[in-house]
């Protein structure tokens, strides 16, 4: 993977990652199809769990895929992974982050990036459900959630997958909120993130009066004032700045005692290849994959030699090593 390049036609960061989210390829066959499950949360909210219809026997690997910031079973990367989870004859699972799912959930609460109790009970809930091994993939936001679930776990992760991976996940909050808040990051990704989020924090609003101020979520104009304003206090932050600090998966990499895969670009637009971790800064479990090209999520077209092979075969033949 460390020696990707993108195709000539398609240069930088920026352009990787929009031509990858708009016009990628998702699948070789039929679209993926999902069967939805809801499970309630201990809490007395509920999450939803897409499964693949797949005749893959109930003893299969099974794939679970944590979506990205606003992302869900229909982003392109969720199609992308049950497509090769389908073809390698896994099965898959797509847990919706709460508010995900196409409904508004119930609690005066949402997701969040260091959301590891959520990844740890969203776990434990398909390990009930499933015989066979389990392994996981988190992208960008899911992918930093993940990896604060398995160092949180310790030795005791391995009771519930094989092996993880982290997908262009900003595992330094701050560099990466940082880096979309400006520029054409802030004009574009920014801007498209909060509107769907904006709406959706309303609406939490409306169902929970006097949560947080109306006018300060009007007036957020990035990521640091939403989060200051809506994703800490929710979920026991002091601001924006504990938020990403207590959050952000880096620190804490050393810790993780299972297989665990940390793949970023280092021209990914959302994530600053100076806040990316060295060999030396991590665990002996965690293996780092650094190409100079993707973008966030992107990786359209890459050339290996003799032949061409996608982001979700990459990730999921490092992840059948631990099977």
């Amino acid at each position: 993977m460390e020696r990707y390049r993108s195709p000539r036609w398609l240069p930088g960061g920026h352009l990787q990652t929009i031509w990858a989210a708009l016009y990628a390829r998702r699948h070789h066959g039929p679209r993926p199809r999902f069967r939805r499950e809801r499970a309630d949360t201990p809490d007395g909210d509920f999450v939803d769990f897409d499964w693949l219809e797949s005749p893959a026997p109930a003893t299969a690997p099974l794939l679970v895929l944590f979506h990205g910031l606003e992302g869900s079973s229909a982003s392109q990367y969720a199609l992308a992974f049950a497509d090769r989870a389908r073809a390698l004859g896994w099965r898959c699972v797509v847990p919706h982050f709460r508010g995900c799912s196409g409904e508004l959930n119930r609690a005066p609460r949402a997701y969040h990036s260091g959301d590891f109790e959520e990844i740890g009970w969203m776990l434990g809930r398909v390990r009930s459900a499933h015989a066979g091994p389990i392994v996981a993939v988190g992208v960008s936001l899911g992918g930093n959630a993940l990896l604060r679930w398995a160092e949180e776990a310790g030795d005791t992760a391995a009771q519930t997958v094989r092996a993880v991976a982290a997908v262009c996940s900003p595992i330094d909050l701050a560099a990466g909120g940082h880096a979309i808040g400006r520029g054409f990051s802030r004009q574009v990704y920014t801007r498209m993130f909060l509107r769907s989020m904006k709406p959706k924090a309303l609406a939490k609003l409306a169902q929970h009066p006097g949560l947080f101020s109306r006018e300060k979520l009007l007036a957020a104009r990035d990521l640091y004032d939403f989060d200051n304003v809506f994703t800490a206090p929710l979920h026991g932050f002091r601001d924006t700045d504990d938020y990403w600090a207590r959050a952000s998966a880096k620190p804490y990499l050393a810790r993780i005692r299972i297989p665990a895969l940390v793949l970023n670009a280092l021209n990914d637009p959302f994530v600053p290849a100076t806040s990316l971790p060295q060999p030396h800064e991590v665990g002996a479990r965690v293996t780092l994959w650094q190409p100079a090209h993707g973008g966030h999520v992107g990786f359209p077209g890459g050339r290996w030699p003799g032949h061409v092979m996608t982001l979700p075969e990459q990730v999921t033949r490092w992840l059948a090593q631990a099977l």
